[in-house]
């Protein structure tokens, strides 16, 4: 029988390769496009945060706002409105979305490299602390109540994939 992780894992893979391709196409070397490229997360990452820290009973989560508004106005840019983004205050809801901000975290320690030395980087380096992400998924596993639960997550889950798709359209 396969984890909420890896039922998690599976059903988003997909979208996470849409975004990523959206993504992509930025050029974290040219201060300009990587501007855009910090520009487009702030359209989602904010409402996820927001979102999230209204629901009780996640693991703890660093938030990354703070570091990604420093990061725009080390470039001389604002933070823009964020899309709207809505969850149902669920558990698993909650814990859907936290899986795709928290995986972001891995994505932008790679990314990180691809930044030049002196422009702002506090949000892509923003890494896990050791043993928070194995701790993450192990608090969602051990949140996972039934296959219900575990398919809201997956709802919730690709519902900020796409938040993520068109901040970065």
């Amino acid at each position: 029988m396969m984890s909420a992780v890896q039922h998690l894992r599976a059903a988003l893979a997909a979208d996470h390769d849409t975004v990523d391709a959206a993504f992509g196409g930025f050029d974290l070397a040219d201060p300009a496009d990587y501007g855009r490229f910090l520009t487009a997360h702030a359209r989602a990452l904010p409402a996820v945060e927001a979102v999230l820290g209204e629901v009780s009973g996640l693991p703890p989560l660093r938030p990354r706002t703070p570091l990604l508004a420093a990061d725009l106005a080390g470039l001389g840019l604002s933070m823009p409105a964020p899309l709207p983004f809505v969850l149902d205050g669920s558990r698993a809801a909650a814990f859907g979305a936290a899986y795709v901000v928290e995986g972001s975290r891995l994505g932008g320690g790679v990314l990180s490299r691809a930044v030049p030395a002196g422009l702002p980087n506090a949000y892509l380096t923003a890494t896990h602390l050791p043993g928070e992400w194995r701790g993450f998924l192990a608090a969602l596993d051990a949140a996972a109540e039934n296959e219900a639960w575990i398919a809201e997550a997956i709802a919730s889950g690709r519902a900020t994939f796409a938040l993520y798709r068109d901040a970065a359209a």
